[in-house]
């Protein structure tokens, strides 16, 4: 509950902020949102602020939302260990050195996350240190250094940024549309601020989102691949297998990681209708890829 009301806070936050941004904007500069390159600015600055902003809170957030603590001086050996090999990783893999971080969670799971390569945190669950061996606790770790190596956070806020954009701007050129062919003479002069029009934003947001989902799952999953093969070149491929397999030991229920944080955890969530909506490709295609040499 606490992690929920967080993230919902959160975003109306972002929300607000941006609402005012729009609103100066259009003051100050005299942009009339009506018209289609107005409309355009309006749906990228919510498109991708939003996205930005998200990534720039990341770290914090992350924190935040699964209270995982910083090791800044190690208590016990697994401590060392650990902040002793993310820093092995990160100077392999040519980016600075990780805030490093524990979580208590029964669930075998990690994730890394920040807004940059040189600014970013890379945490893993206590259920995680309980039930996987060292060699794949290693593994598990390399593979969330590469995620933080290949720039997958900027990437992912880039394409999520782009999608959100074209939402929002199609949504309400293609309401607009309707809206006009739809209504009756005698409440033109409502204009496109009436009920209807705003109903059809909100439908058409709904379903233009589903579809930029698919496009997005897309990219995340061929971004697990990318971090998978990182892990396997920074450790070998047969630890990575093997944390791959571990993982499939256990039930795959739906991942306690929310929002950004699951699409950067080691393991997706419960299987869906489609792999269309996967962040994560399914854990045996992985494995066969990593066996084949593919995504190398």
């Amino acid at each position: 509950m606490k992690r929920t009301i967080l993230f919902l806070a959160t975003n109306l936050a972002i929300l607000v902020v941006f609402s005012l941004v729009v609103n100066i904007l259009m003051a100050v500069l005299g942009i009339d949102f009506g018209s289609t390159s107005g409309l355009l600015l309006f749906a990228a600055v919510f498109g991708f602020g939003g996205s930005f902003l998200s990534l720039a809170i990341s770290k914090w957030m992350a924190k935040r939302s699964t209270g995982a603590q910083v090791i800044t001086q190690p208590q016990n050996e697994v401590e060392h260990w650990l902040l002793n090999t993310v820093a092995r990783q990160a100077q392999q893999a040519g980016i600075k050195m990780p805030e490093v971080a524990i979580y208590n969670s029964p669930e075998p799971n990690a994730f890394a996350t920040g807004p940059s390569r040189d600014n970013s945190l890379v945490a893993v669950s206590t259920g995680l240190l309980r039930s996987m061996t060292r060699d794949e606790v290693e593994a598990v770790l390399a593979h969330e250094v590469s995620h933080v190596a290949n720039g997958d956070m900027v990437t992912l806020t880039l394409i999520q940024g782009v999608v959100n954009t074209f939402v929002i701007f199609l949504a309400r050129i293609i309401a607009g549309a309707v809206n006009n062919m739809m209504r009756s003479n005698q409440d033109e002069e409502h204009g496109q601020g009436g009920f209807l029009y705003f109903g059809l934003v909100m439908a058409f947001e709904i379903l233009f989102g589903f579809l930029a989902s698919i496009i997005v799952m897309y990219f995340s999953r061929q971004r697990e691949y990318r971090a998978d093969a990182g892990a396997a070149r920074l450790v070998g491929a047969n630890k990575m297998i093997a944390a791959l397999q571990r993982l499939g030991q256990g039930r795959m229920d739906e991942s306690e990681l929310e929002g950004s944080l699951a699409a950067f955890g080691i393991r997706g969530g419960k299987k869906q209708v489609s792999e269309l909506f996967l962040t994560h490709p399914p854990l045996e295609k992985r494995i066969m890829a990593l066996q084949q040499g593919r995504f190398s």
